[in-house]
């Protein structure tokens, strides 16, 4: 069996691979591991709203309390505010049922370590391990409690209220809630704020969310902002950890554009720790480049916002994120948060008077093409005959393009990424790397 934890949780089909019983063990090991041998355990637990959470959320809550720990249930709520909750309340750990972006069959178990921290692949590991331990059944007044913490949102929005000064009024935001775990506290957030808030995407009935929707599906957004005559379209996914946005036109602004903006307005200001921004391998060419204009040192680390805030941690850093929009503050935030970063983007516009499109134009994107082969052997990025093709290219491309082959993390999946001048350049060196990845055998 391979590991159990992915780039972010323990993810799957909900009542297939994700069963109840899986909720429930994990729920105890974790138990075990994160809080061994103390007489009083909490733990916050939190969903996203699709259906198959009750269900997962009912087994978390009967195998933390089987083994003695104390639950404070918050509902449904967004990723990052489980992780703030947990360290605002003080709980031992956190744990979120989502899938984030994936479609609503499926559904996910994060796990956040005390303070809200995102757990290291070590802990991850262990509490793989402990599932095969048996652990101990309290009785009668040692069996654990299920108390409903009903002031969560409020203390999320508040916390998320202090992180901007000045006031969003005169901005018309658009948000496009991904009928998940936003719905309700994204547009309570952005008009505590000041700003007028259209939201659509905002009714979840527990079979709709990411459907057609949210940040994997833009139109949506690109239009109601175009219909209502808006300042900036706001996209989140299923869980809010993540934001896209888009221009008064329509036109998408990614995660690198927003990294480009919030960075050099951190930059102006002194608030860029190490003038530094902290980005992944997967960032458009383009950042690297606004970056060095800008003055602003970049540093790449691997896919995935886990990464990200080790390097962001290690560093003292203040600034990182993901194309994806997954956008890490540590001085307000243990994750990526897409309501946090949706309030900072606006903050900005909101102080220099600047239409978000003015403000994108720091970063202009480089031509990307990005080519899924499929391989027997990942390993086969590691042969000699790639190694030299991909070296004669980037050779041949200098500091116009880049390079990247990147096995998948999940699937038998290399990913060919070629930067250029042109998309047209990009794409004849993609196809001729692909070519060589699929024809090669390993070893």
């Amino acid at each position: 069996m391979g590991r159990l934890f992915g780039t972010d949780g323990v993810r799957g089909l909900a009542n297939g691979q994700l069963t109840p019983e899986l909720a429930l063990s994990l729920s105890q090991a974790a138990v075990h591991v994160l809080a061994p041998n103390k007489e009083s355990v909490t733990v916050v637990v939190g969903r996203d709203p699709r259906a198959s959470g009750e269900m997962l959320e009912a087994a978390v809550c009967a195998g933390l309390t089987s083994v003695g720990a104390n639950v404070q249930r918050v509902g449904v709520l967004p990723t990052p505010a489980v992780a703030f909750l947990t360290s605002h309340i003080g709980a031992d750990f956190g744990i979120m049922l989502s899938a984030s972006h994936n479609p609503m069959p499926d559904n996910g178990i994060k796990i956040f370590a005390a303070g809200g921290k995102k757990l290291p692949d070590r802990v991850e590991d262990e509490i793989e391990l402990a599932l095969e331990i048996p652990h101990s059944r309290p009785t009668g007044a040692k069996i654990g409690r299920v108390v409903d913490y009903r002031n969560g949102a409020r203390h999320y929005i508040d916390h998320l209220q202090g992180t901007i000064t000045g006031t969003l009024s005169g901005l018309h935001v658009v948000v496009d809630c991904a009928n998940g775990a936003a719905s309700a506290v994204a547009p309570q957030t952005y008009e505590r704020a000041g700003a007028r808030v259209t939201a659509i995407c905002a009714n979840p009935d527990g079979i709709n969310i990411n459907d057609r929707c949210g940040s994997t599906h833009l139109d949506v957004v690109k239009d109601a902002v175009v219909e209502h005559g808006a300042d900036i379209g706001i996209s989140h996914d299923g869980d809010a950890d993540r934001c896209l946005a888009v221009c008064a036109d329509g036109t998408v602004v990614d995660g690198d554009q927003i990294m480009a903006i919030l960075a050099t307005a951190m930059h102006n200001t002194g608030d860029l720790a190490g003038n530094t921004l902290v980005a992944t391998v997967m960032s458009n060419l383009g950042l690297h480049q606004a970056m060095a204009t800008a003055g602003i040192a970049l540093t790449t680390t691997a896919v995935g916002d886990r990464y990200v805030l080790e390097a962001l941690n290690e560093g003292g850093y203040s600034l990182g994120g993901e194309q994806s929009g997954h956008i890490v503050m540590p001085q307000y935030a243990t994750t990526g948060d897409g309501l946090l970063t949706a309030l900072q983007l606006m903050a900005v516009m909101a102080k220099t008077g600047q239409s978000l499109a003015q403000l994108a134009a720091t970063m202009v994107h480089a031509p990307q093409v990005l080519i899924n082969v499929s391989v027997a052997d990942k390993g086969v990025v590691t042969s000699d005959a790639i190694q030299s093709c991909v070296k004669e290219h980037e050779e041949a491309l200098g500091e116009s393009g880049r390079i990247l082959l990147r096995p998948s993390g999940t699937e038998p999946i290399v990913r060919v990424m070629v930067e250029a001048t042109t998309a047209q350049r990009a794409g004849e060196v993609a196809e001729e790397i692909a070519a060589l990845v699929k024809a090669t055998t390993y070893p």
